[in-house]
């Protein structure tokens, strides 16, 4: 499929981090895990630096899902629920997302033709990047199966000229594989997205973002006391794995590292390199001749956690 030509000099100046407030639209399979809730919860106490115009439900399969479809409606009912908590409408705000994968027979390497998934969340994405303008791009956090949005860009591959894609996906470009849950539930999605052009930022997940993690005191200290809303986000860590098992146990909250990317840059160092090749076995290569993207090398996991940490409980202060 032939995309639009974005100039290597625009893509660039895309890819440098914004001292503006941003707009951003949150796709993210929110039950799948724990963290996509911080995510969703960090981005929306963030506005000083970001205003979230619309959250859209991404499917995933695991062991908490019968199927790509389910997963996506267990993520739009999780994304409700944490509205509700914030006291925060989300009608007109929330939209659902694909039922399947972009690859057909979408398992690991697999899938060669591409069927983009047309649904409320796809049309809604269009519609924003469509709005926006290349000096004002729409900034899309991507915290799942890249699905809804390889979709967009298959179904309308002029928003890659409007949009930056901040993607939480695939492992460290030197780790031995890239089987990360994200990026292998749907290979050829991510395939889309590597290739296409679009200004692209990648948050990898073993190797990086593996640095983001937090324990289950720390979260009875910081999380736990800042209302219901804290109270439920310490719940669900505490409840993914049994009483015992807390002991010298830590997880990382991947999730939150592309919103903390879009805060302070300075939190995720950064660098330009060639956009990786995905080879059919899930693992990279590397070509010099192929456009840039921004790649994160590093996370600043006490940063992070303490802007969260200090925002959490000004809004249980305030929480009615």
């Amino acid at each position: 499929m032939d995309f639009p030509k974005i100039a290597e000099s625009d893509r660039i100046a895309r890819l440098e981090p914004r001292s503006r407030k941003v707009r951003v639209v949150i796709d993210t399979d929110t039950f799948n895990e724990i963290d996509d809730q911080f995510a969703i919860v960090y981005a929306l106490l963030s506005g000083e630096k970001m205003t979230t115009e619309a959250i859209y439900a991404a499917p995933y399969f695991n062991s908490r899902s019968t199927g790509p479809a389910n997963g996506m409606e267990l993520s739009y009912d999780e994304i409700l629920r944490l509205l509700d908590l914030m006291g925060k409408p989300h009608e007109g705000f929330v939209f659902k997302g694909s039922t399947d994968y972009v690859g057909t027979g979408s398992g690991i390497g697999s899938g060669t033709d591409l069927k983009p998934q047309r649904n409320d969340a796809v049309n809604d994405l269009i519609e924003r990047a469509m709005a926006s303008t290349p000096d004002d791009p729409l900034y899309v956090i991507a915290l799942a199966a890249i699905t809804n949005v390889a979709s967009a860009i298959l179904l309308e591959p002029r928003i890659i000229e409007r949009m930056v894609v901040v993607w939480l996906g695939g492992h460290a470009l030197w780790w031995p594989h890239t089987r990360e849950f994200n990026l292998r539930q749907d290979v050829p999605g991510a395939r889309v997205v590597f290739d296409c052009g679009v200004p692209l930022v990648m948050l990898p997940c073993n190797g990086v973002v593996s640095a983001l993690n937090t324990t289950i005191p720390e979260l009875d200290r910081y999380v736990e006391p800042a209302g219901t809303l804290g109270a439920f986000l310490a719940g669900r860590v505490r409840g993914y794995r049994e009483e015992g098992e807390h002991i010298g146990w830590s997880k990382p909250i991947w999730d939150m590292a592309p919103v903390a990317y879009l805060i302070d840059p300075r939190w995720t160092p950064s660098v330009l390199t060639p956009s990786p090749v995905l080879n059919a076995d899930v693992t990279w290569s590397v070509d010099a001749s192929r456009h840039l993207i921004r790649y994160a090398q590093q996370v600043d996991r006490d940063a992070i956690f303490r802007d969260f940490f200090v925002k959490l409980a000004k809004f249980a202060e305030t929480a009615p």
